[in-house]
């Protein structure tokens, strides 16, 4: 009997297939799983849009709690009404009668009604698995209809002068309606609203500004600081450490550092720049468009020039330096030694360091939003910091989650980019052999 066997290419992709799934899990999924989230209108700050619904349901603590209210109201306007006036209040009254009643036919609706009502009586919050139910189309238009002719009703005998409190009335009706709960569905609405929406642009383009300045000159200053490092001196040990002093802290305490340096009052930074006339006044380095850039930017290149010096360092250092001997001989000067031997040797580490800055950059946020908050006039205002506002301070999570999504296209787009832009053997299949 012949037996059966996995070839070596069958035998490799069931080694990595546990790391595929990983891969899958953690960074996948939880992309697939925001893009969802901004196919849905949610809000936190709307009781009806806390959750995905993709069908009508009803809000029953909403409505247990105000139902009564309603029934109360109407009641109590009846018995204080006279002619034809009581006769329509309570006309409406049995007509939100016969509309609860035509709920609680439901058993699953009728039982959820009465421990809701117990709960609530009892001052203790009511659980999420029994808030929400599903109402078919039949139902919810049974519902609306009635809500819309006591609305009408209330409004007609309001503007005749026959009810006490009208506007409680109509407050109470509106809670109710506020208790149906619609799908949430949306689509690409959100994405299609970013598209012509300027602050996302003016965001996107603070990055991308922020993104390309910085890393420019933290690649420029952290190839100078790694090849410094490089050579033999005295101290070399303590100087290697010392620089990585700024990396070591944390973004939000250096912010805050920055933030106080910057001062216009007491600030030594800003001071330094105002005796030697970088800036006019020391208050403009906060409180003006461009220094506030200039400012964001310069505190993010003394944070992470370090990390850019430490790859490049370690890029250098497997550099032989029999190239460099052989170099001299044949009579190469220093500038030849640079083009000719170190940049070609460094290309890959120059890859890894500037891919790994400009996605860092790109997704900046504790920097700038302790240092600035994205401001003067949203003049700082990264897409990182847009989608934390629209997501946590307007409670808007499914416009939050298409800002996320549009954060990780900007990624991947980048993360391309660099690898066939650069050309470099980053992931090529000579890199394993």
């Amino acid at each position: 009997m012949k037996r059966a066997s996995l070839s070596e290419k069958q035998m490799g992709y069931l080694l990595i297939f546990p790391a595929v799934v990983i891969i899958l899990v953690i960074a996948i999924w939880p992309v697939m799983r925001s893009f969802w989230i901004s196919l849905h209108d949610i809000r936190l700050n709307d009781p009806t849009k806390t959750e995905v619904h993709n069908s009508y349901g009803l809000d029953m603590e909403r409505y247990v709690s105000t139902l009564p209210n309603l029934l109360r109201y109407l009641k109590k306007e009846a018995d204080a009404a006279q002619g034809s006036a009581k006769d329509q209040l309570l006309a409406q009254r049995q007509q939100a009668e016969q509309m609860d009643a035509a709920l609680m036919q439901n058993k699953e609706i009728a039982a959820r009604y009465q421990q809701i009502d117990q709960l609530l009586l009892e001052f203790k919050p009511v659980p999420t698995e029994l808030k929400y139910v599903e109402l078919s189309d039949e139902q919810i238009d049974s519902i609306r209809h009635t809500l819309d002719t006591i609305r009408t009703t209330l409004n007609d005998l309001g503007r005749q002068k026959q009810l006490s409190r009208p506007e409680g009335a109509l407050g109470v009706v509106q809670g109710i309606s506020a208790s149906v709960i619609e799908p949430n569905y949306i689509g690409f609405a959100y994405y299609k609203q970013f598209l012509t929406d300027s602050r996302m642009w003016g965001a996107l383009y603070n990055t991308l500004f922020f993104t390309v300045v910085s890393v420019a000159i933290e690649l420029a200053l952290g190839l100078w600081i790694a090849m410094l490092i490089n050579k033999p001196f005295i101290g070399r040990g303590l100087v290697r450490a010392t620089v990585l002093i700024p990396w070591a802290i944390p973004t939000v305490i250096s912010a805050m550092m920055w933030k106080y340096l910057y001062d216009g009052q007491n600030g030594i930074v800003a001071h330094l720049f105002e005796v030697t006339g970088l800036v006019s006044d020391m208050g403009v380095l906060l409180t003006t468009k461009a220094g506030a850039m200039f400012s964001v930017i310069l505190a993010d290149v003394w944070k992470t020039t370090p990390f850019m010096a430490l790859l490049l360092f370690a890029g250098l250092q497997t550099i032989p330096n029999s190239l460099y001997e052989a170099a001299q001989v044949d009579g190469a000067s220093r500038v030849q030694q640079f083009f000719k031997i170190t940049l070609p040797m460094l290309k890959s580490s120059l890859l890894v360091s500037l891919l790994f800055r400009t996605l860092d950059a790109f997704r900046v946020f504790d920097l700038i939003y302790a240092l600035t908050g994205g401001g003067p006039a949203n003049s700082t205002e990264t897409i990182s910091i847009l989608a934390y506002k629209t997501m946590f301070a307007q409670m808007s999570f499914g416009e939050g989650s298409a800002l996320a999504v549009i954060v990780f296209l900007c990624v991947a787009l980048i993360s391309i980019g660099y690898i066939k832009i650069l050309g470099a053997d980053l992931l090529g299949e000579s890199g394993g052999r």
